[in-house]
């Protein structure tokens, strides 16, 4: 069975390329390479054999390339929607470039799909739509808030693009509200290689562990938690990579309860920025150069999950503990020296 996965050698994207192929699906990749390495293909063949996996560089924001892909490949049975900018920060300075990309990608996308019988959306969400949540841990059912930055508000947009797709159309869609992914792939072929400077913190981390960054910035000591510093639900990339299959299946299987179901996908526990720099410095022994810069703008204070609902419905938790995330995320830096810019 084919099924598309746009932004296919990104951070996520090849993760969940590897975990398709691992179950015996066929995944056909586009990615414009805007973000990631044409390099990760063969890495992941290097992971499952060298099976062939169809990939088309294309910018989604190409109307004309994105109805010619289709017409191309015609047995695609499902689409998992990753391809979009997701930097908070970067989202703030540069709003056009975010609303143009990322909006612009999925109409097209769903343009292309949903006059088609059988094909199945699932969609990268993000908990970035609850903004500064009241309570915590945070459920599906909670009010999503006035986003506090432009990627933000990306996503409730595209939510709702979809949602109104789904009402007039026969396609049906899993939106997966992910908290924040880290780690690599135990073999250390795949992992997060952001292009320049990073934006995420574990990236940030190890390339400052390495040598490769002077230090790193803490933004904000002074936000109300206690030890000051943000708090986030930090889930290994090689769970959310199987909660991705595991919502295809659902779909595919004609299991889903309504036209779009959301799930959050988390671990159900919140770890400060201080928290994961002194776990990285004890299960690697790397002494990290780290300063307090001033709160980045689009922040919010504490995220975490309430995964009740993905565990219960979709029969999926997640497994990996923290420790063993940012071990794999060292290895894999410690693998990538000569890749990094």
């Amino acid at each position: 069975m084919q099924i598309l996965v746009t932004g296919g050698l990104g951070f996520i994207g090849s993760h969940t390329v590897v975990e398709l192929i691992e179950k015996g699906y066929e995944p056909v990749i586009i990615d414009n390479l805007s973000n990631s390495n044409i390099e990760v293909l063969q890495r992941i063949k290097n992971i499952v054999g060298e099976v062939n996996i169809p990939f088309e560089q294309i910018d989604l924001k190409d109307k004309n390339a994105v109805r010619d892909f289709f017409k191309k490949y015609t047995e695609i049975k499902g689409v998992i929607h990753f391809a979009a900018s997701k930097a908070v920060g970067e989202s703030v300075q540069n709003p056009l470039m975010y609303y143009d990309n990322n909006l612009t990608s999925l109409i097209y996308i769903l343009q292309n799909i949903s006059s088609k019988k059988n094909i199945k959306f699932i969609f990268s969400s993000s908990c970035t739509v609850y903004g500064q949540a009241e309570k915590m841990p945070i459920t599906e059912d909670a009010p999503r808030q006035k986003a506090t930055s432009p990627y933000g508000n990306t996503k409730i947009i595209a939510e709702d693009i979809i949602n109104e797709t789904t009402m007039v159309t026969d396609l049906q869609a899993i939106l997966l509200r992910y908290f924040n992914p880290v780690g690599a792939h135990p073999s250390g072929e795949i992992g997060e290689l952001p292009l320049g400077v990073p934006q995420n913190l574990i990236p940030f981390i190890t390339q400052t562990a390495v040598g490769i960054r002077k230090e790193l910035s803490v933004f904000g000591n002074d936000y109300p938690t206690s030890d000051g510093t943000c708090i986030r639900d930090y889930i290994h990339v090689m769970d959310l990579a199987e909660a991705h299959v595991v919502a295809l299946e659902r779909l595919i299987n004609e299991n889903s309860s309504q036209k779009v179901e959301i799930f959050n996908v988390g671990t159900g526990k919140g770890t400060s920025v201080l928290e994961i720099i002194q776990t990285f410095e004890k299960i690697t022994g790397q002494k990290l150069n780290y300063k307090y810069a001033p709160r980045r703008e689009g922040d919010t204070t504490i995220a975490y999950a309430d995964t009740t609902k993905v565990n219960e419905t979709l029969g999926w938790k997640a497994t990996r503990t923290l420790e063993e995330a940012l071990s794999s995320a060292w290895n894999w830096q410690e693998n990538q020296k000569q890749h990094t810019i």
